[in-house]
């Protein structure tokens, strides 16, 4: 039968605690649910495991597998059950049954627990051999169907995300359907380790952290920099052509600001404490959008200025967790390409798709072949709570998003309870060259705060209208794209983009007055070029030019210093071009220039 393959990746949780608890009789468990790619399992054997733990619990695995049980399940009441596991000695399982018991559900950190349906007054086990475990199921019907599996890596967790519980061990296993899916896995997983944005970031001198300045806080070196202005020029010339004007706003204010927009209520936990200075607390901000209102609510404006379209890169302060931060992925200070859109609701489909046809444009640009569109809406349970308490105009802004990207054949999934306080969003997944998932670029509709801060228009009947808002990240962060960016080019980026676009070698000292003139030409055109007058061979020059992942390299001699013409090197071809100098500067002017 072909099951599929979430349903594998749990019956192989099961596989692995049977093997476990074989070989560690004593041994108790938590949850082990099936998650991307895998599976994994939180395990108390009352010591940390060994990677020759490891190794005998695979081998444990076969045997159960090469056994051929069934995966046979059986209902019963809580309690029943509750005596069942104590019975075992499974102290976790009786403490999560003993919760839905009593509160009618439970929860394992942040996520409902899978093994129990919440408010459910019966079970069901799963005995695999000898092993019995609380599951909901469904499972394989036999594990010889539960495919192909890897024990991958270890990890210490609290039981239930607590620092006052147990510490147990989450041991972390791959399963595919096949051989080959699980070989092309590994195999993209060993390319996206050569990609880490982290390990190429500190070899390409992009970014650095310091511990005197602060986790989160990055610190962006020579070549980074010319990355961050390289994409804000990008957005200026997008924007600039699509009608946006620009505007910059301080990096703190009073807490008044954000108590008005609503923002300090919802987000105050991801927000760095308030300062206190002259009997006033201020905050960094964490976002722009209260003071583009601010510069809207400005003086009185009318229907023939709108939209009006207020774009920033500004940097934001989140207090992201310690244990969240990753990279650039997951920061503190961030740069983002924020803007926004205010308009009539007869405006608002128009500049709605103008922003996701921008998107576009970039996937384009970028080579971002994979990627899709998240309808994020509200849920009434929410409302006053997670969300602005107005059903009606949720729904009807849900709506003019969802019939919006209809229309225009925008392929889209809808996921309920993830919107923005203030109204319904898109946000972007895109995949890098070797399959990595990011959540990037977002879209928002917001039909509340407007309203707080008595902005308004006066329409084409001479009455006041407050106006809708369209906040909109297409380039999301500096931080989170360039991050994208080095996995997704694996750090060898576009000639437009490079840091360095061409690096000039003189073969020896008699060729480096004509290799800086050639440089200096280079850059009175716009191009970053470098010299490397080292006193290395040429070929150990070539070889740190390639490891620098310089898109050009002109190697120059006594030839090309008489003849004029450039030996060019392309970053990843073997062969080499031979081309007059004027026509090389014409072709990388126009590449840059155009972003080719």
């Amino acid at each position: 039968m072909d099951y599929p393959i979430e349903v594998r990746r749990h019956s192989a949780a099961h596989v692995m605690a049977a093997a476990v608890k074989r070989l560690f009789p004593q041994a108790k468990f938590g949850v082990g649910p099936a998650i991307d790619n895998g599976f994994y399992y939180d395990i108390d054997i009352g010591r940390a495991l060994t990677p020759e733990d490891l190794k005998a619990i695979d081998k444990e695995m076969q045997k159960i597998v090469n056994q051929e049980y069934e995966f046979l399940r059986e209902e019963m009441g809580i309690d029943e059950g509750i005596e069942l596991f104590k019975l075992l000695g499974q102290d976790y399982k009786v403490e999560l049954l003993n919760d839905i018991k009593t509160k009618g559900t439970t929860k394992v950190g942040a996520e409902e627990l899978g093994d129990v349906e919440p408010g459910s007054t019966k079970i069901s086990v799963y005995k695999t051999g000898d092993f019995v475990d609380l599951c909901r199921g469904p499972h394989v019907g036999s594990v010889k169907d539960i495919g192909v599996w890897k024990l991958n890596r270890m990890a210490a967790v609290y039981w239930r995300g607590k620092e006052s519980n147990p510490q147990l061990q989450r041991v972390y296993g791959l399963c595919f359907a096949t051989e080959e899916e699980l070989a092309a896995y590994e195999k993209m997983m060993e390319e996206a380790e050569k990609r880490d944005h982290r390990k190429l970031g500190k070899e390409l001198e992009i970014f650095m952290f310091d511990d005197e300045v602060g986790p989160g806080l990055p610190l962006w070196l020579p070549n980074g920099g010319v990355l961050i202005e390289e994409l804000e020029k990008l957005a200026k010339d997008m924007e600039t052509a699509a009608g946006y004007v620009r505007v910059r706003t301080p990096h703190l204010t009073k807490e008044e600001l954000y108590l008005r927009s609503g923002h300090l209520p919802y987000y105050a936990d991801s927000m760095f404490p308030p300062m206190e200075l002259d009997g006033e607390r201020y905050y960094v901000k964490p976002m722009n959008c209260p003071m583009h209102h601010k510069i809207f609510g400005n003086r009185p404006r009318s229907y023939r200025e709108l939209p009006l379209r207020l774009a920033e890169y500004g940097t934001c302060y989140r207090y992201e967790k310690s244990g969240e931060l990753f990279g650039l992925m997951r920061v503190r200070s961030m740069q983002m390409n924020d803007a926004h859109i205010y308009c009539s609701e007869e405006q608002f489909e128009e500049e709605f798709m103008a922003v996701i046809a921008m998107y576009q444009k970039y996937f384009e640009l970028f080579g971002i072949k994979k990627y899709s569109m998240r309808l994020s809406t509200h849920s009434q349970e929410g409302l006053g709570k997670k969300y602005v308490d107005n059903e009606r105009l949720w729904l009807k802004t849900e709506e003019m998003v969802r019939n919006a990207m209809l229309k225009h054949g925008i392929p889209f999934v809808e996921v309920a309870n993830e919107a923005a306080f203030y109204g319904p969003k898109i946000d972007v997944q895109i995949w890098s060259a070797i399959g990595r998932e990011f959540t990037l670029a977002t879209n928002q509709v917001d039909f509340a705060v407007p309203e707080r801060f008595n902005l308004a228009f006066i329409n084409s009947e001479g009455k006041p209208e407050v106006p809708l808002v369209i906040h909109r990240a297409p380039l999301s962060t500096h931080e989170r794209m360039i991050g994208f960016l080095i996995e997704h080019y694996a750090g060898a980026f576009p000639l437009w983009l490079a840091p360095i676009q061409v690096a000039v070698l003189p073969v020896a000292d008699r060729h480096n007055e004509f290799a800086y003139k050639l440089a200096e030409e280079l850059k009175g055109h716009g191009v970053r070029a470098e010299v490397d007058d080292a006193a290395e061979s040429v070929g150990k020059k070539i070889r740190n030019s390639e490891k620098a992942k310089i898109p050009l390299t002109l190697v120059v001699g006594d030839k090309e210093a008489e003849s004029g013409d450039l030996t060019i090197r392309r970053r990843g071809v073997e062969e080499q071009d031979v081309m007059p100098k004027a026509d090389f500067i014409a072709m990388v002017v126009d590449t840059i220039k155009n972003r080719k």
